[in-house]
């Protein structure tokens, strides 16, 4: 009888652990309407991917890393996708069309509004990288640094829908949670 307690006790204990760190990853997550973002990369990205020479090559998309993330590691994969994609892949792109441009510096702002919704985060050390979170990343970036940097910009800048999706998804099916 007194093991039977002690088990109940025990497992409650443990649930609420786990819904108290369940809110706090939820906390972390930023929900924002994409439909902007997503809607701006669509009337670019043939122009993009016209300029991609390296057909055969992926940075992302084959990587299925972003598929194999886990809800513990969405805060830490889009915290450095976005630094990834603020700090290398549009400061290396450099684009002489101005309505890509434009739309480019667009896409941009949001991220950059994004890196700061996380920093809350970061600051309470919510936004945890395990080991499956810093691979993930490491594969994307050593894919991108085989590539000529111009060329790497241009091909991660065309597979921007894909990190367009996860954030999309998984920020829908985590906020739900």
């Amino acid at each position: 009888m007194k093991a039977q307690r002690v088990s109940l006790l025990l497992v409650a204990a443990v649930l609420f652990l786990c819904s108290v760190h369940a809110r706090g990853l939820r906390r972390c997550l930023v929900s924002m309407d994409m439909r902007h973002v997503v809607e701006s990369f669509q009337e670019i990205k043939k122009a993009i991917q016209a300029k991609d020479t390296f057909q055969n090559v992926t940075i992302l998309s084959t990587s299925e890393t972003l598929h194999r993330i886990k809800p513990l590691d969405v805060c830490c994969v889009t915290k450095n996708l976005l630094a990834f994609y603020v700090d290398k892949v549009f400061k290396d792109h450099q684009e002489l069309n101005p309505q890509i441009l434009r739309k480019l510096s667009s896409i941009a702002n949001f991220f950059l509004y994004m890196q700061k919704a996380l920093q809350p985060c970061q600051k309470q050390r919510q936004c945890h990288c395990r080991e499956e979170a810093t691979n993930a990343t490491r594969i994307i970036h050593d894919n991108y640094d085989q590539l000529e940097v111009r060329s790497a910009a241009i091909k991660s800048l065309g597979e921007l829908d894909v990190f367009l999706a996860w954030l999309d998804k998984n920020h829908r099916e985590n906020s739900a949670a």
